[in-house]
């Protein structure tokens, strides 16, 4: 709606994150109270790995928000009925196509509707029938966007099948690093302590938080990213055990705590690293070539032979930041096997096509030329070595962390 501007992007999901703090605040008071809503709204900003994942252009940050946006409104559409119906089902519907793993967790709202209708007392068939209405309306919008684009939704099941679902067993994280460092390990230990409270109280709205977790655990879902969405859960519970401290402002001083110091983990130990990461360099040569004033410039992207990926995708992260002409020719040459790419943990970066635009002007001399290669100096590759006497002044970019092997360093040759 709004162009390929980044910041509308990160407004967006910004949005969506506060968003969701005050979702969680709602729902931890509308199944308890208060005290327990504020607290798990400002432990929510007790998770320094979700403020790496705001800026980013993914959805799960997003996906963390509809699916606690549905929570929420199940609840109201249950106790108040009436328009929370259509709201409750407009949520679900938004969830249900946001991401495909959502489908696992939107089985909290069957929970949610045990636990009312057995607790409900004379309400028991209000709730039940309020809850069907939700599910029935909901089921027939996200059924008729299926019968219209269904063949879409399978073709994207089929490579999760095919691709993403064995890819996954390439790449693991341990429960102890998601809750015990991504997550302030007080958090955790809280939403422990919490089990034990709710066993003890026999609360059987406690069984809401705790089956999204249970979900977690019992399926080995390991990486961060992909567990982001329960996030919310996760605090409530630690909420709920924090609310068993009588005195309240040792409960707040401990929210404050938890969230003072992920904020300031968040800003001198995960962004000091997200700016040494080789990708920054192109960001910083795209800035380089406005403020120098060059306007056409031609890019290479070298193909060592030891590449995990496709370098060709980088050319539009660089013209992401820079406002001249970009020229690129794509050139697959050198490309590694079928085989190898159906089964490359970067796959999508192989069967990625830079659009026609990048080549349609590169005749004539340019004001620079862009190589961009996991190498500099004497090591580039190709036809650089030829562009020095064309390009007297040269400017190196070749920042990295060491840890990842796709590398992105940039040289610029200019006049």
């Amino acid at each position: 709606f709004f162009g390929e501007t980044r910041l509308y992007i990160q407004i967006f999901n910004s949005f969506l994150f506060s968003g969701t703090v005050v979702l969680t605040y709602l729902t931890g008071r509308t199944l308890w109270d208060e005290r327990t809503g504020m607290t798990a709204g400002l432990l929510l900003m007790g998770i320094p790995y979700l403020y790496s994942q705001v800026p980013l252009m993914l959805v799960d940050v997003p996906s963390m928000f509809f699916l606690t946006l549905s929570v929420y409104t199940f609840l109201m559409a249950l106790d108040r009925g009436g328009a929370m119906i259509a709201a409750s089902s407009v949520a679900i519907f938004v969830t249900f196509y946001s991401k495909y793993s959502t489908w696992l967790m939107l089985t909290v709202l069957g929970v949610i509707t045990a636990v009312y209708v057995w607790r409900g007392g004379t309400r028991r068939l209000q709730f039940l029938y309020r809850g069907i209405a939700v599910g029935a309306v909901s089921a027939a919008m996200i059924g008729t966007v299926f019968i219209y684009k269904g063949h879409v939704f399978l073709e994207q099941m089929r490579l999760l099948i095919s691709y993403q679902k064995p890819g996954l067993r390439r790449w693991g994280e341990s429960f102890l690093s998601t809750f015990f460092f991504q997550i302030h390990p007080a958090i955790t230990a809280a939403a422990l302590y919490s089990l034990y409270c709710a066993y003890r109280k026999r609360d059987m709205k406690y069984l809401i938080l705790l089956w999204l977790v249970t979900l977690i655990v019992a399926l080995q879902i390991r990486r961060s990213r992909y567990i982001i969405m329960i996030f919310p859960m996760l605090v409530l519970a630690a909420s709920y055990g924090l609310a068993q401290i009588r005195n309240r402002e040792i409960t707040r001083f401990i929210g404050l705590s938890i969230a003072a110091f992920s904020i300031v983990i968040a800003f001198f130990a995960y962004l000091p690293f997200l700016e040494r990461i080789s990708m920054a360099n192109l960001k910083e040569a795209g800035e380089f070539l406005n403020s120098e004033g060059l306007r056409e410039i031609e890019v290479a992207a070298a193909m060592p032979d030891d590449t995990v990926a496709n370098p060709a995708v980088t050319v539009p992260i660089l013209d992401l930041y820079t406002r001249g002409h970009i020229c690129y020719r794509y050139r697959p040459e050198g490309f590694p096997g079928r085989d190898v790419i159906r089964t490359s943990p970067l796959r999508f970066t192989w069967e990625y096509r830079n659009p026609a635009y990048y080549s349609s002007d590169c005749t004539g001399g340019k004001d620079a030329f862009t190589v961009i290669s996991d190498k500099t100096g004497e090591g580039l590759p190709g036809n650089a070595g030829l562009q020095k006497g064309r390009y007297p002044r040269v400017r190196i970019f070749d920042t990295s962390e060491n840890v990842f092997r796709f590398q992105t360093l940039v040289t610029v040759f200019y006049r």
